[in-house]
């Protein structure tokens, strides 16, 4: 058989042509909207079966230089980083450290039902980790970049089965977050507070609307250079720590680079431009989705999908327990504290996009929760990286991990 491999930019072009299609997509198909699913997972995947077409018709496979795709994870990771300021955490108080904590023991209840359940079918432990937080808390981007660690360890089917996830999950949290806020609502009558009712959903409804700023170059080049700050500088811990035996991926301190240059500009009162950041997040977080799921190897999934709909299943009810039992119970049994379980159940399966959702439709229905929409994007924001990057690596550390067979258990 054939094969054609697209060179970076080509396959740069491709990626925005998969971003248009897929945006397209979106707009048209309620269901995709409804559900947030991201413009880049619904044309990277079209992009993948058409590729998949060609190739089970005999046509030549078609595979692509992806030398572009790891600068757009440093990017996206870096601006994760710098929109964590520790300024923000003041105005969370109890309530945030609270939904922290209950966070932290999630990931790691999910990623312990992740490894269980690879074990139980006889795969190595840690592929079960892409079936719990590596994939599901931890969103398209964690999951593929997680993945090219996977692969780089002698399992190939990490990223794809990863992708998997993400995918189901992100539908999965749209779902039942909702419901499960719903059901909580009704079933112990809960009702905003009167001082909840002339406060706004963080400055989304009545904010008078910030003035435009024109965009100069030297604010381009400034964006651009801290960029280039948090990539390089955090390429050079990478390297120091791999010089002291400690491996860590290069996203990860990218975004610790982010997170010291955010709070050091705070300290000096030197203004970092969040919305500019956002934006590039945004449109590198694209692109990489994009350039990841149109080069996908579809014929190696196929065999894995039981195993991914079992173990979705499984995490599924297991997030709903959470939520319903502990998040609920901790934070107060108030109608506050079912929004926030309705937004931790998108953060835990999904992304912070399908929690807001989730929060969106339940405080339209019945009434606005100020004190969920401040604690969730902060959670969502700030902690869900960090949190679940460190459970990540204390998992890899185990010794049923380092001690398991490449190809099973």
């Amino acid at each position: 058989m054939s094969e054609i491999t697209v060179n970076p930019i080509d396959a740069l072009l491709v990626s925005v042509l998969v971003l248009v299609i897929g945006n397209v997509l979106t707009r048209r198909i309620p269901l995709l909207e409804k559900y947030s699913i991201p413009q880049a997972v619904t044309g990277g995947l079209l992009c993948s079966l058409i590729i998949l077409s060609i190739q089970n018709l005999g046509g030549p496979k078609i595979t692509f230089d992806l030398a572009l795709r790891d600068l757009f994870l440093l990017a996206f990771f870096s601006t994760v980083g710098l929109s964590a300021k520790f300024s923000r955490l003041k105005a969370g108080g109890r309530p945030l450290g609270i939904l922290v904590v209950c966070a932290a023991v999630f990931l790691v209840l999910q990623n312990g039902t992740g490894v269980l359940i690879a074990l139980g079918l006889g795969q190595h432990p840690g592929l079960g980790l892409f079936g719990g937080s590596v994939s599901l808390a931890g969103g398209h981007g964690t999951a593929i970049a997680w993945g090219q660690e996977a692969e780089a360890a002698g399992h190939p089917e990490a990223g794809l089965i990863g992708i998997a996830f993400a995918t189901f999950g992100l539908v999965a949290g749209g779902v039942i977050g909702g419901p499960i806020g719903e059901r909580l609502i009704k079933k112990h009558g809960l009702a905003p507070s009167d001082s909840e009712g002339d406060l706004s959903m963080m400055g989304k409804q009545g904010a008078p609307a910030a003035p435009l700023e024109p965009v100069t170059s030297k604010r381009i080049i400034t964006t651009i250079t801290i960029f280039a700050i948090c990539i390089s500088l955090g390429d050079i811990v990478n390297r120091a720590f791999f010089g002291a035996g400690v491996k860590l991926p290069g996203f990860l301190t990218a975004m610790m680079v982010g997170i010291i240059i955010t709070n050091l500009a705070d300290v000096f009162k030197k203004e970092i431009r969040q919305p500019d950041f956002d934006k590039v997040g945004e449109v590198t977080l694209q692109f990489f989705l994009a350039m990841s799921l149109m080069s996908m190897d579809l014929n190696s999934l196929g065999e894995a999908m039981g195993m991914v709909f079992l173990v979705l299943l499984i995490q599924i009810l297991l997030i709903s327990f959470f939520s319903a039992f502990i998040v609920f119970r901790i934070m107060g049994k108030t109608y506050d504290a079912a929004v926030i379980c309705a937004g931790f159940t998108g953060l835990g399966l999904g992304a912070t996009p399908v929690a807001i959702a989730n929060m969106n439709a339940i405080t339209a229905k019945y009434g606005p929760s100020f004190k969920a929409f401040l604690v969730i994007p902060l959670v969502g924001a700030f902690f869900i990286d960090l949190l679940n990057a460190l459970i990540i690596k204390f998992f890899i550390g185990l010794p049923v991990m380092q001690n398991a067979h490449l190809s099973g258990t």
